[in-house]
């Protein structure tokens, strides 16, 4: 069956047509219905619930009831407003004495463009499309279907297909790599796939996500396609990159960068050697280790990883054989200035993103496919990006150090 678009006429109140019942809505859609006719109708009854609503308030009664200062309801007036996706024919009530303003859509305008935002952006904080549809049905009392729900988040996918490769910019004095581990499906079984993310500070020193890509497992194979996509976006230097002690990934970041100085996670780093350790003698290791990473020089850090093996080695001789191996990745940062050292030691820069996703997240079990992972962690990546206004701390002392340092490469 063809839905009949109701026509509004002026005075007279709004009639939905019976489709928009949940409760009939499956054996509707059956029947031949147009479901984007069904989600723009279900759109303009919510708009007109809700200036209902606004009226009632702005009258001090509910609409039946007697009003209590002199003003009152005086029928339905008719405009054509602009949506996301086409043009709702509303009635917007009026009162008497024409003192009634909507907010929700004000006098004179024409345009509401904000609906869908407001979906994504429940559906950014991590509000599933039950959550959202209880949501709107508490607040406004108007039960909204999934599919209008899905309609909008779907369209996000267009964005971060655009976003993901867009262009970047030549130089990133810190770039950070990091990946987490997110269940998704495939077929009837559900597996842990690796989720990297790549974030870069700018010349401004601003914070940025470049990137984001799902794979079955974290690799520096992996690493070496994600950073050869980076430099075919435009990337062409990268000062230093900040990553955990993954095997050949170093060799894959300077193989895309040549000139670029990697700087192993010290937190990382501290993380993985305490594994092997029993807890009575977990502080004494950690201080021991912290001789090291807070040495003045490379030949002072030398002589404590020495201290640490002669003190450690028998009882954990894993520890100092795991620093030597590395040794070239740790101990970058010391040659920089305190307020550079802060930024590159660590990658929790880079984590305090991961935390947000796994606030997100964390109720959500596993998601159905690679899109809705891509989805959430977008939304919740450009909610966060909001509060990224002001460069990291001390930058311009930083950015004087890398003029010094890398004249010839540094641009602004």
């Amino acid at each position: 069956m063809t839905p009949i678009k109701p026509k509004a006429k002026p005075g007279r109140k709004p009639k939905y047509p019976d489709y928009l019942s949940l409760d009939v809505l499956d054996s509707v859609i059956k029947g031949g219905a147009d479901p984007m006719e069904m989600i723009a109708q279900m759109k303009k009854a919510l708009m007109e619930r809700v200036m209902e609503a606004e009226l009632d308030h702005h009258l001090e009664h509910e609409k039946g009831s007697k009003t209590i200062n002199g003003n009152y309801r005086n029928g339905y007036g008719v405009k054509t407003v602009r949506m996301d996706d086409g043009e709702v024919e509303i009635q917007t009530p009026r009162d008497r004495e024409g003192s009634f303003e909507p907010l929700l859509i004000p006098k004179r305008q024409r345009s509401f463009k904000g609906f869908d935002e407001k979906i994504i952006s429940m559906y950014g904080l991590g509000m599933s499309s039950r959550d959202i549809q209880t949501h709107l049905q508490e607040m406004y009392g108007i039960e909204v279907s999934h599919e209008l729900i899905a309609n909008a988040t779907d369209a996000v996918m267009d964005e971060v297909r655009t976003w993901q490769h867009r262009p970047l910019d030549e130089v990133y004095p810190i770039l950070y790599l990091d990946a987490m581990v997110i269940k998704v499906k495939e077929g009837k079984q559900v597996v842990n796939k690796s989720l990297y993310i790549a974030m870069g500070i700018d010349m401004d020193g601003k914070k940025d996500i470049l990137g984001l890509w799902l794979a079955n497992n974290e690799g520096a194979k992996f690493w070496l396609s994600v950073l050869n996509e980076l430099k075919n976006r435009g990337v062409t230097d990268i000062f230093i990159a900040c990553c955990d002690g993954l095997t050949g990934f170093p060799e894959a970041i300077n193989a895309v960068f040549p000139k670029t100085t990697v700087q192993l996670c010290i937190v990382h780093m501290i993380r993985n050697s305490v594994k092997f350790v029993s807890y009575k003698d977990l502080k004494a290791v950690v201080a021991d280790l912290k001789q090291i990473y807070t040495a003045v020089n490379e030949e002072d850090a030398a002589s404590a990883l020495l201290e640490f093996g002669d003190k450690w080695d028998r009882k954990y001789p894993m520890i100092a054989e795991s620093w030597s191996r590395h040794w070239q990745e740790i101990i970058p940062f010391l040659q920089y200035p305190e307020f550079i050292k802060r930024a590159i030691y660590t990658t929790n820069i880079i984590e305090a993103s991961n935390r947000q996703i796994r606030k997100v997240i964390k109720t959500k079990g596993s998601f159905p496919n690679d899109d809705a992972v891509y989805k959430i962690v977008y939304l919740v990546l450009q909610n966060a990006r909001k509060k990224w206004t002001m460069p990291i701390r001390d930058w311009a002392l930083a950015l004087n150090q890398f003029f010094i340092l890398f004249p010839s490469r540094c641009r602004v």
